[in-house]
């Protein structure tokens, strides 16, 4: 770069801090707007890493070291009985999303972070590219990097024409401290990255960071994710509607899923998953569920504006690459923006390979889930959904790593 440029980053969860953190490093001005006005933190549960997350923290500025995480060297399946019916080495590490937060955002000086900035527009012309945020302030950059989620304003705004499609099933969640567990689920269940295949359905657990992002024995929580089919038309809806009769068609807030199937899931546990993963979810003072989506944007670079992470893809949680794309999508456009002096020319160097890589994941994903779907229609997710029934392809490739290197999955 012949010169400091600028940049304005809309988005303050993980990919957005990445990005800002990196291009910080690199000599940019960068500042980031987060539409929340409390912090962050609190929010966000598992996540399942890879080395090239953490490479990319590293080249952000956080230390990765033993205290980021819980680290596994195998993972389980369980059948209904409790018994262990498959078993696979795969050393992993697994961190919580506070703990990630909490390393991005104590690396970026804390007057570069502004929560409470709503985006209501942007603009750009030859030169520079501004945004407008509902308090009257508006910021000019040389960039704008839209790293503002699943629902990104700034996607709609450029591809309106782009949208979430539902995957044909919900994500029932839940974390809970490991001193409430029970000696079995501590001894069949924490140690490992455990699976639980009932007909239709997947159940995935494994240990993350505690309170405080501590990872000492004693104060860890273990995570699990449970996927059951749920018709868009009928089932779904009747979820997604509350006591007073409203139907939150974006995503309940967990306070108001109704007691009634609160109590219907947990009964649904103890008739279809093994006893330890019953446990979890009997235990699980917030049990609340994610309806399941996916979305592929088109194009990335808009002339001084680009698109990471969420806000660019969203794919089923199977391949455990959202946060990982995310952090990649940040290295590979900093890499871009310092390879080429004129900004355009940099955000469509950076566009081709992950939008090959954001198919690529999404590909993969739904091919994971195809089993499922309330809806199994074409020959491939019939075909998909035969071969990932078995313990042995789900741990074979549930949360492994994608490459632009690795062959499509057909």
């Amino acid at each position: 770069m012949t010169k400091s440029k600028s940049a304005i980053v809309v988005g303050g969860s993980l990919g957005g801090l990445t990005a800002a953190n990196l291009l910080l490093r690199a000599g940019w001005d960068v500042h980031v707007y987060e539409r929340v006005a409390e912090e962050l933190e609190s929010r966000g549960a598992g996540i399942v890493t890879h080395p090239q997350l953490m490479d990319s923290l590293r080249l952000a500025g956080v230390v990765v070291d033993e205290t980021m995480g819980v680290t596994i060297e195998e993972r389980v399946t369980l059948g209904q009985d409790g018994s262990r019916v498959g078993s696979r080495p795969a050393p992993q590490l697994f961190t919580a999303w506070g703990r990630m937060f909490h390393a991005l955002r104590s690396a970026l000086p804390p007057e570069r972070y502004h929560n409470g900035k709503h985006l209501v527009s942007f603009e750009q012309d030859a030169n520079s590219v501004s945004a407008t945020f509902a308090d009257g302030e508006t910021v000019s950059a040389d960039v704008l990097i839209a790293a503002d989620g699943v629902r990104s304003s700034v996607r709609q705004s450029l591809l309106p024409e782009v949208g979430l499609q539902y995957a044909g099933y919900a994500a029932w969640r839940g974390v809970i401290d490991e001193t409430v567990l029970s000696e079995a689920v501590m001894t069949d269940l924490f140690p490992y990255f455990a699976f639980g295949l009932p007909p239709r359905e997947l159940l995935v657990a494994y240990p993350i960071a505690g309170k405080s992002n501590l990872v000492t024995p004693g104060d860890r929580r273990y995570n699990f994710v449970w996927y059951r089919p749920a018709d868009a038309a009928t089932t779904l809806r009747d979820m997604l509607t509350d006591a007073t009769g409203k139907v939150w068609a974006d995503g309940i807030p967990p306070p108001l899923i109704r007691p009634e199937l609160l109590a219907a899931t947990r009964q649904a546990a103890r008739d279809v998953l093994a006893p330890q993963f019953a446990e979890l979810v009997e235990k699980t003072e917030n049990l609340f569920f994610q309806p399941i989506y996916d979305l592929a944007s088109t194009q990335l670079a808009f002339g001084r504006i680009a698109l990471l992470g969420d806000a660019a893809f969203v794919a089923r949680p199977h391949c455990g690459m959202g946060v990982a794309k995310a952090a990649g999508d940040a290295v590979e456009l900093v890499k871009a923006l310092g390879q080429h002096d004129d900004v355009a020319t940099a955000l469509r160097a950076y566009e081709e390979p992950r939008l090959q890589l954001g198919n690529l994941v999404i590909a993969q994903a739904r091919h994971l889930g195809a089993y499922m779907q309330a809806q199994v229609s074409t020959p491939l997710e019939r075909e998909m959904a035969e071969r990932y029934r078995t313990p042995e392809a789900v741990m074979a490739e549930t949360a492994m790593h994608l490459s632009l290197g690795d062959p499509p999955r057909q």
